[in-house]
Formats: C-alpha cells, sequence, structure tokens
C-alpha cells in the first residue's frame, strides 16, 4: 500500500482520549436541568462542535416533557468549567503520539482537522509536547470554517492548506459525524470506533467504511511498510 500524500487526525477520541470526559460533562451539565442522556445521545454528540452540541441538547430537552430547555449560554455556563477541569487530564490514545512521530520522521504532511475551538485546543494539547508536530490546525471556530461536522468542510480546508488532494490523504476518525465528514470529503478513511460497539453497530454507525482500526499502532505499521 503507498503512504498517502497526507494525514488528517481527528483529535478528541482519536488522539487524546477525551471523549468520555466530554459524555461526562454534557451528562452533568444536561442533568442539572433536569433532562439526562442516554447513551446513544451521548455517542451522537461526539465529534461535533460545541455549539452543534448544545443546540442538539436544547432540542432533545424541548421535546421532552419533563424539562424547560435553558438558553444555549445557561447550558453552557454550566458544562464549561466542569469540561475544562476533566480535560486537562485527558490521556493520548494508544498509539498516536508514535504514529504523530513517525508521520513527522517520514516528513509526511500532517493536519488537525477537529470540531475543538482553538482555545479548547491549546488546552488540551498542552500536556502532550508530541502534538505540536501537528502545524497546520483547521478548529471549530476558524474562520474560514462555514459548517461543523458531518460537513466536509473541516478536512477539505486541512487538505487545501496542506496543498493536497483530499482523496490523496488519509483521514483519521472515531465519531460517526466526523466520519462522514470525512467520507464526503473524498478522504481515504481510517475509523477508530468505540471498543464497545458490536460489528453490527459500527456497520450501521459506520455506513460504508472499509478500514476500521482497533489500534493506532496498526497505522504505524502501515507506514513502516509502505512505500
Amino acid at each position: 500500500m503507498p503512504r498517502p500524500a497526507a494525514c488528517l487526525f481527528d483529535l478528541d477520541g482519536l488522539l487524546l482520549d477525551t471523549e468520555p470526559l466530554h459524555a461526562e460533562a454534557w451528562q452533568r451539565a444536561a442533568s442539572h436541568f433536569g433532562r439526562p442522556l442516554n447513551p446513544d445521545e451521548l455517542l451522537a454528540l461526539r465529534g461535533r462542535r460545541r455549539h452543534d452540541c448544545a443546540d442538539q441538547v436544547l432540542a432533545w430537552m424541548a421535546a421532552s416533557a419533563s424539562s424547560d430547555p435553558p438558553s444555549r449560554e445557561a447550558l453552557l455556563a454550566v458544562r464549561q468549567p466542569i469540561a475544562e477541569a476533566l480535560l486537562i487530564q485527558a490521556p493520548p490514545i494508544p498509539g498516536a503520539a508514535e504514529l504523530v512521530q513517525r508521520c513527522a520522521e517520514l516528513n509526511l504532511p500532517m493536519a488537525l482537522a477537529t470540531s475543538s475551538s482553538r482555545a479548547a485546543v491549546n488546552l488540551k494539547a498542552g500536556p502532550h509536547p508530541w502534538l505540536d508536530h501537528i502545524r497546520v490546525r483547521v478548529h471549530g471556530d476558524d474562520p474560514q470554517l462555514q459548517r461543523g461536522k458531518p460537513a466536509p468542510d473541516v478536512f477539505l480546508l486541512a487538505a487545501a492548506r496542506l496543498g493536497v488532494a483530499p482523496e490523496r490523504c488519509w483521514a483519521f476518525e472515531d465519531s460517526p459525524s466526523g466520519v462522514r465528514a470525512a467520507h464526503a470529503a473524498g478522504c481515504q478513511v481510517h475509523v477508530l470506533a468505540p471498543a464497545h460497539l458490536s460489528d453490527g453497530q459500527r456497520r450501521q454507525l459506520y455506513p460504508h467504511t472499509e478500514r476500521f482500526l482497533t489500534s493506532l499502532h496498526e497505522v504505524v505499521d502501515k507506514l513502516n511498510t509502505s512505500g
């Protein structure tokens, strides 16, 4: 298998193990307003921009007779301090640091294609200097980003900033919305799905996906054996 022209990385749940922490923050904030979230709803929030997640949670609250939705600002005012206290503790996903380091050694162009804001990325990345190898970054609040995942914009913009056609890029994702975005951009998509999902759930949540990973170490091995 030939090496890609570039690698485009999601951050949350792909390079850093933040998704359980994000889920806890959304759960605690939603429960504060009387509407706990179920596991399917928490999964649906993965990979999306903060304001898009907040709007989705508010829509679920509005559809529930048991709660009176707050404003987006009020919801985020509860959620953000919880998230910031949790996310600073996020460890790397196994194999993530090795993968980024190997791409750097191979001079393989890399970009971050994340729904997280610049400030949130700086907070989470602070304890992980290996992420400094990824210098090109598209954040969820990037002024040139018109639409968040599952729209393809973040991957198209990341590829454009690297000067590489999207179809020549390997895109790495973990969330259903992110995978849809990467497919729509035309990338070659590698999916690190949550380990608890069954084969049937993976096929349902990630249609048209052929490259499922059990570990990012697999990609390091691919890069070492490809030319």
